[in-house]
């Protein structure tokens, strides 16, 4: 564990910033998740409004057509404690064209049953999208949660783990053998075999230290993944045989982390409830996504 790291701000003012990209020109991508909106930010503080989505924007992702793919929770109900994600519209995963912004559903259901509220992607090499759908809260329940895989248009679409709950964060190990998930309430990191014959077999591969809840999460170029980290705010970093480290930040709400730089190690975070982007250097090289624009 370590003191409070020097970072530069890159993004202020923010509606509770997530899922930041960083595009190959430099600039970062997040969503607003309080004003259903996807932002562009350049160092300097100048920002543009990409997109506007409506529901809930989570995660954000470039795909293999240079567009950005989207999980949209169908809505947050900020009058609720804990903002509990309403029983408005169901979740979906969008395209997003950056240049137009027009914005498009692709996934709205798997065999037939409505998406809850998809959080978190990630592609694969192969150009399929791998998401997590977190799953409802309601007043006296929560739907299950359940990470899915599919090909951008919503074909070949398969369960991959379910049953669950609070699955936020996901990544690929370097060799794109494991899928990682970080479940939120229960703050554990689990392993999840991409084989399609694996289907529903997962292991713990690590937990968060303290009373904490885990967010979204990127992985390094070693294979480490770094996971956002909630009401003590940081990010915890767990190496695949479970040994875990902490960098503290100055919000409770640390919602996401993304790589980006000529050496992969300049580390993109959001600190959603003081509104910020910032950048840090990070001890290692982030891994490098499959598709950027």
């Amino acid at each position: 564990m370590s003191g409070t790291p020097e970072f530069e701000i890159i993004g202020e003012g923010l509606a509770f910033p997530e899922g930041p990209v960083v595009m190959a020109d430099g600039s970062v991508i997040v969503v607003e998740v309080a004003s259903d909106k996807i932002i562009r930010c350049w160092a300097g503080g100048r920002k543009e409004v990409v997109a506007t989505t409506g529901g809930g924007p989570n995660g954000l992702a470039v795909g293999p057509d240079g567009a950005l793919y989207h999980a949209n929770n169908g809505g947050i109900d900020w009058s609720k404690p804990g903002h509990r994600l309403g029983p408005g519209s169901e979740g979906r995963i969008e395209r997003i064209d950056i240049a137009t912004g027009k914005v498009e559903r692709v996934i709205e259901s798997f065999e037939g049953v409505p998406l809850s509220a998809p959080n978190d992607l990630v592609f694969d090499k192969q150009g399929n999208i791998w998401f997590t759908d977190l799953g409802k809260v309601r007043e006296h329940a929560h739907d299950l949660s359940a990470l899915y895989c599919a090909r951008p248009d919503g074909s070949a679409m398969r369960k991959a783990h379910w049953g669950m709950c609070g699955f936020n964060g996901v990544g690929l190990s370097p060799d794109e053998k494991t899928a990682y998930v970080a479940e939120t309430f229960s703050a554990r990191l689990m392993a999840v075999d991409t084989d399609p014959g694996s289907q529903n077999k997962a292991r713990l591969v690590g937990t968060g230290l303290g009373q904490v809840g885990f967010d979204s999460l990127a992985v390094t170029a070693a294979g480490n993944i770094c996971v956002a980290t909630l009401d003590q705010g940081g990010i915890t970093t767990i190496t695949p045989d479970g040994k875990v480290s902490v960098v503290r930040l100055p919000d409770d709400h640390v919602t996401n982390i993304a790589f980006g730089g000529e050496d992969m190690r300049d580390a993109y975070i959001t600190l959603s409830g003081s509104g910020l982007l910032v950048k840090m250097r990070w001890a290692e090289p982030g891994l490098k996504l499959n598709f950027n624009a």
